[in-house]
């Protein structure tokens, strides 16, 4: 934990996320924004990392400072999900239930959100899938009974394609260009039918997806063949709340845990071979996978079992209470514990 800076706020952070930077930047991110939940007045608040000026005079070019915070909003209920956006817009009942007999709606959890700038999509409890554009006031696309079950996470494929996970074990994708309200291809965890709470895509192979579950699991999965996960990793002892493959170098995983844990897969190569991805803290395990052949060569989908070995460390080892999200962008990640603090380390590179 000596390498994260902590800031206790007085609420319990359901999300965190990065503001995003030009890909060209040179400078790590600045901003981050949190969610709250399960407090009397939740919030959503933005916050700096500080003064990167400061830099060169701080020990071992290290930020010590906690983070700080800018400005902050009330939010009615829990915030569930959230993406950062140059563009102000609302939508209000995006998600609702609606009563047969009175023709009353009562309001339904928004679950998930993604975006790809300018497209907005939404999943909820009530099995509806939006379809919103940032400069429009209503949504472009709304698919209505989606799933007889809660959607709980979605992910862009491509720029007309989403993922969506639900609660009974299942990955639907969705391709926006087909009239019909159907999905193309659905997958499915065999057994108990585990509810899957988040999902990642791969950021430069697209058919290379990540989920995690109620079970603590990871699953890794190729989309563009069969319809079982590719690998399933032993993972947390509890509820996996998100996954997250780093954006520029995805050969890196990260997942946070009910648990109390945030931990990092490093596949990029044999462990005995490569030298600490981070600096030393947390336990380290490896573990094996279990994959089936595959015609495309990635640290995800290594049919070699002798190469297929993850090494896991735990970035907040003495975290008890729930780690419910987490980000990650260039050398940079932030988390937000039920603890009421986030965590903010900004040198994940050794």
């Amino acid at each position: 934990m000596e390498d994260f800076s902590a800031k206790f706020v007085s609420q319990k952070i359901s999300k965190t996320r990065w503001r995003p930077v030009p890909a060209a930047a040179l400078q790590p991110p600045e901003l981050f924004a949190t969610g709250s939940w399960d407090n009397e007045e939740n919030k959503i608040s933005i916050w700096s990392v500080g003064d990167f000026g400061s830099l060169e005079d701080a020990p071992n070019g290290e930020y010590q400072g906690e983070p700080q915070l800018l400005c902050d909003i009330g939010h009615q209920g829990d915030v569930m999900d959230m993406q950062t956006l140059s563009i102000n817009q609302r939508w209000e009942r995006a998600h609702y239930h609606m009563n047969p007999d009175t023709h009353s709606y009562g309001g339904a959890s928004c679950t998930g959100v993604i975006c790809n700038n300018p497209e907005i999509v939404t999943v909820g409890e009530d099995g509806r899938i939006n379809l919103f554009r940032a400069d429009h006031k209503k949504a472009v696309r709304i698919i209505e009974n989606a799933d007889s079950s809660t959607l709980h996470a979605v992910t862009f494929l491509r720029t007309t394609e989403i993922l969506t996970v639900n609660s009974i074990g299942q990955l639907k994708i969705w391709d926006f260009r087909e009239q019909r309200n159907e999905p193309s291809q659905i997958f499915s965890l065999t057994g108990d039918r585990i509810p899957l709470h988040c999902v990642d895509r791969h950021p430069s192979q697209q058919h290379i997806v990540a989920t995690g579950g109620q079970d603590g699991m990871l699953s890794i999965w190729d989309v563009r063949q069969g319809s079982m996960p590719v690998s399933l990793l032993n993972a947390h002892d509890a509820e996996m709340w998100e996954v997250h493959f780093h954006p520029s170098n995805p050969d890196h995983l990260f997942t946070c845990s009910e648990d109390g844990s945030l931990w990092h897969w490093d596949a990029s190569m044999e462990v005995s071979e490569k030298p600490s991805f981070f600096h030393q803290g947390g336990r380290s395990t490896t573990f094996l996978s279990h994959s089936t052949n595959q015609s495309v060569i990635s640290a995800w989908l290594n049919n070699n079992p002798t190469k297929d070995r993850m090494e896991i460390t735990n970035l907040v080892p003495n975290q008890t209470l729930s780690v419910n999200s987490l980000d990650v962008l260039g050398p940079c990640l932030v988390c937000g514990t039920d603890a009421e603090a986030i965590y903010v380390n900004r040198h994940l590179v050794a």
